[in-house]
């Protein structure tokens, strides 16, 4: 098993080393805008979003299920968490979501989380009707996530996810699964260096389907009307690897982590993110990173342009334990992500560990 352990960390530590000095393009720009459930890449979780996803080698509890599933497995006992994002200001849609971590046994635990995106209420409208009129129809996203994550040394924890994802219409649903699988390092003196790789969003394709590809048409000489349904085309996931990297300056009642991450994304540009988090007494932390692409700092109506955030996120934390013996707390986070043609992303969330 020790070997095991040793071939694992090699194999680990050469990743980290040798895919950054690839000759890597930004993301593949012939398939960018063709995969699906975007969602997927929407953080709904409002302390890590502070940090835009640098802390894929650190992330800790029940918000790893987002970028690193591995870091569920640092759950004391239990962990609840209720999210609310406000995703671009002022285009009514907003996320919601809860998640649940429980140890199971001395190295185990299970993850839960459901996420919401709601889109508001939008007018039904016909070639006949293009004012609408006649009706409103909510689209929905809804996704789920089942996750197990294990200790397997003191120094290595790994995980996976089986996410379902549903998407919906008045008239057209879709239904889908991916699989999101990471790992975690920790070495160091006072364990504050800290490596992590996941792959996320990998599943066969997904296609819609319902009334809404349905036409009632005549046939030429033939006075009986005949239902026809059109095939909908299948769309890929957007699947992504991170590779990341953190380390802990630790003083006497203070901790800040420097964090860096590298994605590749198979669909859209890939990214660089750099970030820290300053926590006092773990009473109160601030955090801010950013995260660069190809094309970030053009105009917005610039061709190179493909995102509306402007690279920037920030966030804080303000926790009260609750039980120090056991090292329950009540934590209320808070983060911001600015955008063009919009007032930003906003996201706060209720923490429990018991």
């Amino acid at each position: 098993m020790k070997n095991f352990y040793k071939y694992l960390i090699a194999a680990f530590l050469a990743c980290l080393i040798v895919l950054p000095t690839m000759n890597l393009q930004a993301g593949n720009k012939d398939r960018s805008g063709q995969a699906g459930a975007a969602e997927l890449l929407i953080n709904p979780w409002a302390r890590s979003s502070g940090w835009g996803g640098v802390n894929v080698a650190n992330v800790q509890g029940l918000e790893g299920m987002y970028n690193n599933v591995a870091g569920i497995a640092f759950t004391n006992q239990t962990e609840l968490i209720f999210s609310y994002t406000d995703w671009l200001k002022g285009a009514e849609i907003s996320l919601m979501s809860f998640g649940l971590t429980q140890r199971v046994g001395e190295s185990g635990v299970l993850g839960l989380n459901v996420m919401s995106m709601n889109f508001g209420e939008i007018e039904i409208t016909t070639i006949d009707l293009p004012d609408g009129g006649i009706g409103q129809f909510s689209p929905r996203y809804v996704n789920i996530g089942l996750a197990y994550a294990k200790a397997f040394s003191n120094s290595i924890y790994g995980g996976l996810e089986v996410k379902i994802i549903n998407e919906a219409i008045s008239d057209a649903t879709a239904q889908g699964i991916a699989i999101d699988a990471g790992i975690q390092y920790v070495t160091g003196e006072q364990e504050n260096v800290k490596f992590g790789i996941s792959l996320r969003n990998v599943g066969p394709k997904m296609k819609f389907s319902g009334d809404g590809f349905s036409l009632k048409t005549f046939v030429p000489s033939n006075d009986n009307q005949f239902t026809t349904t059109q095939r909908g085309a299948s769309f890929e996931l957007p699947a992504q690897l991170n590779i990341g990297a953190s380390y802990d300056f630790l003083f006497d009642q203070s901790r800040f982590t420097l964090g860096g991450n590298f994605s590749s994304n198979s669909f859209t540009k890939d990214q660089f993110m750099l970030g820290g988090e300053f926590s006092f007494r773990e009473y109160v932390l601030l955090r801010a990173a950013y995260t660069y692409e190809d094309g970030i700092n053009a105009a917005i109506t610039d061709p190179a342009r493909s995102n509306a955030n402007k690279g920037l996120s920030a966030g804080f934390t303000v926790q009260v334990p609750l039980n120090k013996e056991i090292g329950s707390v009540f934590a209320v986070d808070y983060s911001y992500r600015p955008t063009d043609h919009f007032q930003g992303i906003h996201a706060i969330g209720a923490r429990f560990t018991l």
